[in-house]
């Protein structure tokens, strides 16, 4: 490694020890808040599709509510370890979706917890129900609870019953 002068021609030791000490810690936070975010956003995407096919599983007339459930919990297991505590896979009635004044944006958490279990192969056709899951992301994300905090994360589908 060559050393920089001044114009003097003085040696100006430690400088790239330096600049280094500075920039390295700047460039791993920035490193590891992409793997972070790029984690978060694959784990949505699995929640999403996991609940998506659970749901189309769910349209058939022979489909049970285990079937569903097995079925979204077998996809989740491909990215996270769906088997922890928190995880919760949820099939709902979803007819007040029907209801044009119902807007759907406004809707929060406990909104979607006080809709009513629904077993599918009770339902009647063109019944809608939803398949919701979700999952703490302190519990599954790369650094932890200590960065997330209490974050969870959905995914979801509304289908209607064939």
């Amino acid at each position: 490694m060559r050393l920089l002068r001044s114009r003097n021609g003085q040696r100006r030791k430690g400088t790239t020890m330096v600049e280094t000490a500075v920039v390295l810690p700047i460039f791993f936070t920035f490193l590891f808040g992409f793997i972070e975010f790029g984690h978060v956003f694959m784990t949505i995407h699995t929640l999403n599709s996991a609940a998506r096919r659970a749901a189309r599983l769910g349209i058939g007339d022979l489909a049970t509510t285990d079937e569903v459930e097995t079925l979204a919990h077998d996809i989740l297991n491909s990215a996270i370890d769906a088997n922890l505590e928190n995880v919760k896979i949820q099939v709902k009635d979803a007819s007040n979706f029907d209801d044009i004044a119902l807007d759907a944006e406004a809707l929060d958490d406990e909104y979607y917890a006080s809709l009513p279990n629904v077993a599918i192969e009770d339902l009647e056709r063109g019944s809608l129900f939803i398949v919701r899951i979700q999952v703490p992301y302190g519990e599954v994300g790369i650094l932890g609870p200590r960065w997330v905090g209490d974050i969870n994360v959905y995914g979801q589908a509304v289908m209607r019953k064939e």
